[in-house]
């Protein structure tokens, strides 16, 4: 059972997060114990202690002293390793000024009282599939000046839920601006940008859902989220997925989203849009993410759109602390990146990809962005790799010396922490996958 902390004293809004996340009541395996924490020093032990990956806070309780417990959480750097699922009343506060207040904590979704029954659970449920954002956007502001990363592949790969997309959006959207690199005026419309054209790829992409199609349901009063629930009875629409990537430059920062549909032919659909009446809900993701875009260019087939998004220059940027950096490397399918028996003097930080582990040439595991970290247990035992690790696709990796990480952990001892509980999950899933492979014997 997952211990989740909640900071609120308001009655009323603990007995809707109570429902929310009770497990019998959702039906997807997951079982959420809500814990209210009311009392500052109470709710910094926990954060001490309990190395939460989520915490809810209500940002709208008039008996919490928010402004407190922030600055004591900024005033210490191993605090600051969890993200936060702010709650508001829209007829109190507005979620802009506190996003503007708070800037510097790591606020990733942000959801009004009427948002909290249709869209919490599956918030703090996408929050914790990828943890591994909240500990790479503190990484990256540390050590590299270009960073990359992605919602790709199983359960990093956005499945075709409407109402979870704008979660996603926002944590693309809050990546940029809590590294200074736009304003906050700016990110309220890069995150519609992208919900949009994710929406698109859902919709039109991965649902084949066309022009003429929408416009008939839209005019029986049909919304997009039941035309696309309805073509999700299809068990192979429902498993389609969307990619969804960024890589953080020098001046810009690139966005990519790419379904998996047939595509479309763009032109023809362009001119089209642009013929039609500005206030039509059709081709709305487009406009708006060219009027957002630096530029916005789709592939030939039509299920790629990549949205430039040019950083602002005038917004202060956090200086990265100078320490040496580790050597970004780019993968492609089939690169073995780990030989078994090789000396073990280095280690991965995985920023992309997908990758499998091999054995005496037998394969014995898969790693992706979620794991972190490639070669961390031979490397801290200092021992011969155990196995062999190979590229699936392409991908990107940081090469971490023995020096780069023991100097991390000096400067950052909680990072030591995040280690360990990382190293333990993977002996949980080891324990968890060895089990159900003695189940299977006993049973043949």
């Amino acid at each position: 059972m997952s211990r989740l902390g909640i900071i609120n004293t308001e009655p009323a809004l603990a007995g809707s997060l109570e429902t929310a996340f009770q497990g019998e009541t959702a039906g997807d395996g997951e079982d959420y114990n809500p814990v209210f924490f009311t009392n500052e020093e109470d709710i910094l032990n926990f954060l001490r202690y309990d190395f939460p990956e989520v915490v809810i806070i209500n940002f709208s309780d008039p008996l919490i002293n928010i402004d407190s417990i922030l600055s004591r959480i900024r005033e210490d750097s191993s605090l600051l390793n969890f993200s936060i699922v702010g709650l508001y009343h829209n007829e109190r506060d507005s979620e802009d000024q506190i996003l503007e207040k708070y800037k510097s904590v790591n606020i990733l979704a942000m959801l009004d009282n009427y948002q909290i029954q249709s869209h919490i659970r599956r918030t703090v449920q996408i929050i914790e599939q990828n943890y591994q954002i909240i500990f790479q956007r503190e990484f990256h502001q540390n050590l590299l000046d270009k960073t990359s990363g992605s919602f790709t592949s199983g359960s990093f790969a956005i499945d075709n839920d409407i109402m979870s997309i704008p979660v996603y959006a926002g944590m693309g959207a809050m990546l940029l601006f809590q590294r200074g690199l736009i304003s906050q005026a700016k990110k309220m419309p890069l995150q519609l940008a992208l919900s949009e054209l994710i929406v698109n790829a859902v919709e039109h992409g991965n649902c084949g859902i066309t022009y003429d199609e929408k416009t008939a349901a839209m005019d029986k009063g049909i919304s997009v989220v039941e035309l696309v629930a309805e073509k999700c009875k299809d068990p192979a629409i429902r498993a389609k997925r969307v990619e969804f990537l960024w890589d953080i430059g020098h001046g810009s920062t690139s966005f990519v989203i790419r379904d998996e549909g047939r595509g479309f032919d763009v032109r023809a659909h362009l001119k089209k849009i642009s013929a039609q009446d500005s206030l039509s809900l059709h081709g709305r993701g487009i406009k708006m993410a060219s009027m957002y875009a630096q530029e916005l260019r789709y592939n030939d087939t039509g299920n790629q759109v990549t949205m430039i998004v040019r950083h602002d220059a005038d917004v202060e940027q956090d200086v990265p602390v100078g320490f040496t950096r580790g050597r970004i490397l780019a993968v492609k399918r089939g690169d073995i990146v780990l030989r078994e028996d090789e000396p073990s003097d280095y280690l991965y930080y995985i920023i992309s990809g997908s990758y499998s582990v091999y054995h005496n040439l037998k394969k014995v595991g898969s790693l992706s962005p979620q794991d972190i970290f490639m070669g961390e247990m031979a490397f801290l035992l200092n021992q011969r790799r155990s196995a062999s690790v190979r590229a699936d696709g392409p991908g990107k990796l940081i090469l971490l010396t023995r020096r780069n990480f023991v100097d991390i952990i000096r400067s950052y001892p909680h990072y030591g922490i995040f280690l360990s509980k990382l190293l333990a999950r993977r002996l949980v899933r080891s324990n968890d996958q060895n089990a159900e492979l003695l189940e299977k014997i006993s049973r043949s």
